[in-house]
């Protein structure tokens, strides 16, 4: 008997049981749908993960100045200058083998004002390492030049939210905006990045030459003479071990502090590219345990499966009979059978397919959960079923196929 013989028997098989063939698709469908709605969450987590990798910069370690303790207190990051641009230009010309460049960076905030438009926000003092450092590149405008940073311009390039508040559609390019009463010319307006991994806006930032933020905005002497900064923004070569780095970076800043075995380091090391990838494989390793939870609705609809088939191998003795009777032979009879289980797992895991894809939707869209369908998960999860098709019905169908033929007539 051939194939599509078998097939067009097979089909026939299940169209006359309909609903007990839709009971037992019942446990492919929502193991299928489960599978796909766990992996599209899972995945779309990961795609945060890694988006917010992106918009930091690759490979970031950051510096920030903080004091030593004193007398058990220990004052916040960033809140006293302990590190200068001189430290920033030593790592990357001292650590070449581990470190790719680094980017002082001062940092104020205040009202920046436009016309008869105001906004608070942040601003940075930075210089041109800064751009490769956190790959920004520019929606519209150019870069500072050299010139301008050596001479304190008075420019600025403005995040795409500070743009939007000030200026709405219109260009800022060539316009003028106030910080702290001193007039800056808007040169440039950066690509927009969007959150942070702690949610923060990262387009709500104005950045300028770190020499104009040092002696025209913040106005302060003591800062201009020890060239301090309050951050230094750090970019590792690919590949470079980050742990080998930190530590390169930490003992070059402890032996130009002039720092004592055992004294506490006078600086603040984050190694942000660590954090992020750590948060990563935690997204991952829970995209994989839902899908795994989920995946035994598959094995529960698998078992239904192959308790319906041996109870269809009963009721259907005298049938296997008759047709091993004129001449069937053992294998048509295991194909039959085998076809009936496949077609059960494949078309209940066709309906898993439209209901995972929909239900993904609808959780992304209801739940504001970022989603990411996959074709390789859908493909697997449709393959998973099929397989289970095979396997939990193999056992009902070799049944079938070993009957003998009198006693299969005798039954009653």
């Amino acid at each position: 008997m051939n194939f599509l013989a078998t097939f067009a028997i097979a089909l026939k098989a299940l169209r006359v049981n309909k609903l007990r063939s839709a009971l037992t698709m019942l446990g492919i469908i929502i193991g299928v749908a489960a599978v796909i709605i766990m992996i599209a969450v899972g995945s779309g987590a990961r795609a945060q993960v890694e988006a917010q990798i992106r918009s930091l910069g690759a490979n970031l370690m950051m510096v920030f100045s903080a004091s030593p303790s004193f007398t058990g207190a220990r004052t916040a990051a960033g809140s006293t200058h302990t590190i200068s641009e001189d430290d920033a230009y030593a790592i990357a010309r001292e650590l070449p083998d581990v470190i790719a460049t680094a980017a002082p960076t001062l940092r104020g905030s205040g009202q920046i004002v436009a016309g008869n438009s105001n906004w608070s926000t942040g601003f940075h003092g930075v210089t041109p390492e800064y751009f490769d450092v956190r790959e920004w590149n520019l929606a519209e405008g150019r870069f500072f030049e050299a010139a301008e940073i050596n001479g304190a311009a008075k420019v600025v390039i403005l995040g795409k939210t500070v743009a939007t508040n000030l200026f709405g559609d219109m260009s800022p390019i060539d316009e003028v905006v106030r910080i702290r009463t001193v007039p800056l010319t808007v040169i440039g307006i950066l690509a927009e990045k969007g959150q942070s991994p702690g949610g923060s806006d990262l387009d709500d930032v104005v950045l300028m030459p770190i020499t104009t933020a040092r002696n025209r905005v913040l106005g302060a002497t003591a800062l201009a003479k020890s060239r301090s900064v309050g951050s230094i923004q750090i970019k590792m070569l690919d590949g470079a071990d980050s742990k080998l780095a930190e530590e390169r970076v930490r003992e070059l800043l402890r032996q130009r502090h002039r720092l004592q075995p055992g004294q506490d380091d006078d600086f603040t090391l984050r190694n942000l590219t660590e954090i992020l990838q750590t948060r990563e494989e935690s997204s991952r390793v829970m995209a994989l345990l839902l899908a795994a939870v989920a995946s035994v609705s598959l094995l529960v609809g698998g078992i239904g499966i192959m308790n319906i088939m041996l109870v269809s191998v009963t009721e259907r003795t005298r049938e296997i009979g008759l047709r091993r009777a004129v001449g069937a032979r053992s294998g048509d009879i295991l194909r039959q059978f085998l076809i009936e289980a496949v077609t059960l797992a494949l078309i209940g895991g066709l309906i898993g397919v439209l209901l995972g894809s929909g239900g993904a939707q609808l959780i992304g869209y209801y739940a504001g959960w970022p989603i990411a369908l996959s074709a390789s998960a859908t493909t697997l999860a449709v393959g998973f079923a099929a397989a289970i098709g095979i396997f939990f019905g193999y056992y009902p169908a070799r049944k079938a196929a070993h009957m003998s033929p009198i006693e299969a007539l005798r039954h009653e």
